[in-house]
Parts: C-alpha cells; structure tokens; sequence
C-alpha cells in the first residue's frame, strides 16, 4: 500500500533540545554547570515528566535532595522552552514543502504535557500544519511502547501500512517496526528529504535541490 501521510518526532526532529542553552546564561562559573546538568537536574530526572509526571512534584523531590540548587531546579518547568534554541536546519522548509502538496502530518512526541502547552504555541506557525500530535505526559505512555503507537494510529486514523515514521532515538524507531509502521531512523533533513521523495511524498525534491544550489552559489 502506497504511503500518504507522514508522523514526526519533535525533539532532536523537527527542533533542538539542550538544557545547556538555558543554564549556560545563569551560571558564571562552567564546571557548576556541568554538575548541576549531569548530577542534579539530569535528562533522566526530566524523563519523567515526558511520563506524565507534574513538575510541582518532580521539582520539590530534588529541590529537597538539593536544597543548594533550588532556584535553578524551580526554573526548568517556567523555561523549558528557552531550552529550546530552534529548529533543526531544513526541517520547517520540508515540513511546509510536504504541507503545501497537502500530505498529512502527524507527531508522536516524549514530552510533558504542561511543558509542550507554551511551546507549541510559541511555535504555532509550523504545529498549525500538523492535524494532530501525541503527547507522551498527556497519555502517560512513553515511545518505544507498543501502546503510544496503537494509541497514535487509532487517533490519527490512519494505517500502520499507510505511514512513515520519523524519530532520532533507533529504539523508537524499532518501537514503531514492531506495530507495522515504516519508520525512518532519522540524521539530516537532507537524508530524510530523499527518503520521502523515493516514496512518492515529495514530487519536487530535485527542483528544491536544484535552487537551493543555484541560491547558494549566488
């Protein structure tokens, strides 16, 4: 079966993500920085917010844990986005380009619920052109789990045989394989821009190139 829509990831994806672009302009002395990334406020402590679970009770476990640390653990939640620095060279283009010949996209996304909100809006000009997006801390499922994609594909209404998926992270890449989803394991917008012209997504990808060549030699 022909493939007519595509789902993103979001992080890593469609836009950066690193704690370091928030903290690097709080604190002035650098190896703090670095322990406080890797030993407080680590990505696995934040994992479980994409899980679901409230900032107001995340932070107040390691504010108690790390007393010295409070007024920057109190900020992650209120900053999340300055977490944010942009998107990742190519993709807005692609994903307009793939809007534009009226393909539908789609997201499944690790991210907190009450983080993703201000985000998304932040960046309303390019989620306007998804028609839905899953979001793990407001399921309470979390990629690879079989049960996000079921939950996913079911609310998007489409196929597993109709769909490519596209994540940074190999183990959501098998995660989406085992339900029937082709999945795309994914580097550049440049890799991935063929990928989905070879499929049939995209009908002008040489003639993109081929400006976008033309621009940059003058």
């Amino acid at each position: 079966m022909a493939l007519t829509s595509v789902i993103f990831d979001v992080g890593h994806v469609l836009y950066d993500w690193n704690p370091r672009v928030l903290y690097e302009r709080l604190f002035d002395d650098e190896r703090a920085l670095d322990l406080f990334l890797t030993s407080v406020a680590t990505k696995e402590w934040h994992f479980q917010h994409d899980a679901g679970r409230p900032f107001a009770e995340t932070s107040a476990e390691l504010i108690a844990r790390h007393p010295e640390h409070a007024a920057m653990i109190a900020l992650w939640g209120p900053r999340f986005s300055d977490q944010i620095p942009g998107p990742i060279a190519g993709m807005p283009d692609l994903i307009a380009e793939l809007d534009g010949a009226g393909v539908p996209l789609f997201a499944i996304t690790n991210f907190s619920g009450e983080f993703f909100a201000p985000f998304r809006e932040r960046e309303a000009a390019l989620f306007d052109r998804f028609r839905d997006i899953v979001v793990s801390g407001d399921e309470k499922l979390i990629k690879p789990d079989a049960a996000i994609f079921h939950l996913a594909l079911a609310r998007f209404g489409v196929r597993a045989d109709e769909t490519i998926f596209i994540d940074d992270n190999a183990a959501n890449v098998a995660g989406a394989e085992a339900v029937g989803i082709r999945a795309h394991l994914f580097r550049d917008a440049a890799t991935l821009r063929a990928e989905l012209a070879a499929l049939g997504l995209l009908r002008h990808s040489v003639s993109h190139n081929a400006a976008a060549s033309a621009s940059t030699l003058g």
